[in-house]
């Protein structure tokens, strides 16, 4: 899907009313299961792209409770957000929300979602890991995924087969062999990998597939990885790359990534898998080259096993100030249960369980998003993590580390040094 997942960080002030009125001692089920109303906030996505399937989540929960109203909001995502903290400063809190999964911390921190029984929702035993941590806390559930978004590589055929390789690697070694002959024939100002220094999606994806971690939980105090043995040799393995293949800006991100592929300035990028054939379409691809050369292939990792990847993607959630909370829930459970979940596959979503993932693997249609997902991992759930990311303190240790501005072990330990200075806040 091509939409940005943003961080939720920006909720203090709202927050201290919710915090009074949260009760952790209970699970969203057991309140308001007889409630005549809901109200349901999505975002736009569902609107425009599986209408249908909201209505058949309506008509599931009215089937059982008659009479009851369903009213449905729709917003963007850059909005979203500021009119959710403005409403859960009031008394008029939506019954059900859909959060980022990277926006879920921050509110469950300060108690603005209510606890659910997870083992209520249908596949919950097989939620796909990163999926699962994204809605957990303190040993709590907050939330139910919806569907997820992984990263794939991509490159372009054309180019690769231009240099004598006409197979999609398999291995980091093919990787690194395909990519030598690209960057020596294409020369020194293209990158035969775009991979922007800033992007810490891909570089934590080298640091998981190393045995490394941005932080650990011991003793329920959380401790910055980066500087351990596993983790620089991860950021070591990063460094190269962008030494070796990454000839653009490295003080870049990857938020211009596909307009960039699609100016034809590089081999291959690695990146949430819309991005390929964005970069491929027509009001993006400048070289008129890229329609029919862009191919999608699961990255390999210098581990052996495939990349780990950061599962993006969407959550649903019921505000702790919800008077229909046990309604809500079941909501929830029509909307990505089975056959919402059915839907979603059908819409190039990836499910938010290992079991209906496990079937998109025999498609190869669906294959390689599929199979690249299966390994995956996402942040540190801890209470400080949300200003971490608004420090942008990956970023900076990789753009130090992409310009050769600082050591890969001086940047690691000054980004350990500034994470364990707020991970442990509230």
């Amino acid at each position: 899907m091509k939409r940005k997942l943003i961080a939720a960080i920006g909720i203090a002030g709202m927050m201290v009313s919710i915090a009074a009125c949260g009760d952790d001692s209970g699970s969203g089920d057991s309140k308001g299961a007889d409630a005549k109303e809901l109200t349901v906030w999505l975002t736009v996505d569902a609107q425009n792209n599986w209408p249908e399937l909201v209505k058949a989540a309506d008509a599931a929960v009215q089937k059982k409770h008659p009479g009851v109203e369903i009213n449905h909001e729709y917003y963007g995502w850059p909005d979203k957000n500021a009119k959710l903290d403005a409403v859960l400063a009031t008394d008029k809190a939506p019954d059900v929300v859909e959060m980022g999964n990277t926006e879920m911390l921050g509110y469950m921190v300060k108690g603005a979602f209510a606890p659910l029984d997870a083992g209520t929702f249908d596949n919950s035993a097989a939620w796909l890991d990163g999926l699962k941590a994204s809605v957990t806390y303190d040993g709590k559930t907050y939330g139910v995924p919806y569907y997820a978004g992984g990263r794939v590589a991509n490159w372009r055929k054309d180019v690769f087969a231009a240099a004598g390789v006409t197979s999609s690697p398999k291995t980091y070694a093919e990787l690194t062999a395909a990519l030598d002959k690209v960057q020596q024939k294409e020369g020194g100002k293209f990158s035969a990998w775009y991979q922007p220094s800033r992007d810490w999606y891909a570089a934590m994806s080298f640091v998981y597939d190393a045995g490394g971690s941005i932080a650990e939980e011991d003793g329920g105090r959380w401790k910055a990885d980066l500087s351990s043995p596993e983790s620089l040799k991860g950021l070591d393995e990063f460094k190269k790359v962008l030494d070796s293949y990454m000839h653009g800006d490295k003080t870049k991100d990857e938020s211009d990534r596909y307009i960039v592929y699609g100016q034809g300035k590089s081999g291959m990028i690695f990146a949430p898998a819309w991005e390929g054939a964005t970069a491929a379409a027509k009001e993006n691809d400048k070289t008129g080259k890229l329609a029919g050369n862009v191919e999608n292939f699961v990255m390999p990792g210098p581990s052996g096993k495939n990349l780990p990847v950061f599962l993006g993607g969407s959550d649903l959630a019921v505000p702790v100030k919800s008077d229909a909370q046990g309604l809500a829930a079941e909501w929830i459970n029509a909307f990505t249960g089975p056959a919402g979940q059915k839907g979603l596959i059908a819409k190039g979503n990836l499910p938010n369980n290992k079991t209906d993932l496990a079937t998109l693997k025999n498609d190869p249609a669906t294959a390689v998003p599929a199979t690249a997902a299966e390994s995956n991992w996402f942040v540190p759930m801890a209470p400080g993590w949300g200003q971490v990311e608004k420090a942008q303190v990956l970023q900076t240790m990789l753009q130090s580390i992409g310009t050769g501005k600082k050591t890969v072990e001086a940047a690691a330990k000054d980004a350990d040094a500034a994470i364990d200075k707020v991970i442990n806040n509230k």
